[in-house]
């Protein structure tokens, strides 16, 4: 259709027509007349008599017309109605788009990280890998990607008073904590769980329940969390394997255990108090060690003198007695007098403090 316009508007540039029609032999502008006498129009259409007459004419030009446009378009002779498409080009289009379908809908590229899980008419038929993969085209087969790899989170706990917990040693206890975990088997995953995170939040509150309740306040809070958090691990890996859910958890890590807010500035102090008491016994325990140290450092001593002592007692009996002398008369101011009739003064105080002046001076 548009080659067969493009051919009329070729057409009105190359004839020589007058604003009256074609032109004369004689080359005059007079309006042209009819066969049968009229005359026609100033645009070259006939008057309404002439077009009576020229009726026919009119209706095998527009046949022709028609089918020299449909022969450039590409479709075949005959009439129709114009503007309509050729049967051959629709049959193109369709296999076109029937093709592109094939393509888009049998061909699937699941990444590293995915898993492609493929329904039958709705039903699981198997798991793609990684990879490039062909299927049937849908909707005989659907193929939904899922990622097994990404490590997703879920945090419970410590958002009113229906998460407080209570402990073996019958206190109750404010946790926050959060579970992370990813997918195992992917066609498990979307086939058995409906509400698969809703699951695991069920699960991970009676399994942290479970375990909180063999335990002290002080463990919860102390020392065992890691060993809580193992335990409860374990326990919901088991609950979810019983329910074939195709769900791995990685770890339970808690947060927070604290006790309730109403009683936790009174918890505070008390945690205060006892940390006190454990720092005045340790302080205590560190002094009876240094004084034990002390005293039987002072009995090695002692034995040792007395095995001297056994082989020599007046040398040692006489050594013992200078070494004491010594360490008493250090301390005291002392004057000294030698042969009668003669009264030397020797002020060995001043001395020794001017000797000790000079020793702080040097320094």
């Amino acid at each position: 259709m548009i080659s067969g316009w493009g051919g009329r508007i070729r057409g009105l540039f190359t004839d020589t027509k007058g604003p009256w029609g074609p032109g004369s032999s004689e080359g005059g502008g007079e309006p042209p007349s009819g066969d049968d006498g009229a005359s026609n129009g100033p645009w070259g259409e006939p008057s309404r008599r002439g077009r009576r007459a020229l009726g026919g004419a009119n209706v095998s030009a527009l046949d022709e017309l028609l089918r020299r446009s449909r022969a450039r378009f590409g479709g075949g002779g005959g009439g129709g109605l114009p503007g309509r498409p050729d049967r051959s080009l629709i049959l193109w289009a369709i296999a076109g788009f029937v093709l592109i379908w094939l393509v888009f809908t049998s061909t699937h590229s699941v990444s590293p990280g995915q898993r492609g899980v493929v329904t039958q008419f709705g039903r699981y038929s198997r798991t793609l890998g990684p990879g490039v993969s062909f299927t049937l085209p849908a909707p005989i087969e659907r193929v939904n990607k899922v990622d097994v790899e990404s490590i997703r989170s879920v945090d419970l706990g410590s958002q009113s008073s229906e998460d407080l917990m209570l402990t073996g040693d019958q206190n109750l206890i404010d946790i926050a904590y959060s579970v992370r975990w990813n997918i195992r088997s992917p066609e498990l995953y979307l086939f058995q769980l409906s509400q698969p995170e809703e699951t695991i939040r069920q699960v991970a509150n009676s399994a942290m329940r479970a375990v909180i309740s063999q335990v002290t306040l002080q463990d919860a809070m102390g020392d065992k969390r890691s060993e809580i958090e193992q335990q409860v691990t374990q326990a919901m890996q088991r609950v979810l394997d019983g329910y074939r859910s195709g769900i791995q958890v990685q770890g339970v890590a808690i947060a927070q255990a604290d006790p309730p807010g109403e009683v936790n500035e009174a918890f505070k102090e008390v945690t205060a108090a006892q940390q006190d008491a454990k720092s005045y016994v340790n302080q205590a325990n560190a002094y009876a060690l240094q004084l034990t140290a002390k005293a039987q450092g002072e009995a090695a001593a002692f034995d040792k003198v007395y095995e001297q002592y056994k082989l020599a007692p007046d040398v040692t009996r006489r050594r013992m007695y200078y070494e004491t002398m010594e360490q008493v008369l250090s301390k005291v101011d002392k004057t000294i007098v030698e042969a009668p009739g003669v009264t030397p003064y020797l002020p060995l105080p001043q001395v020794q403090k001017q000797q000790q002046q000079q020793q702080e001076r040097q320094q």
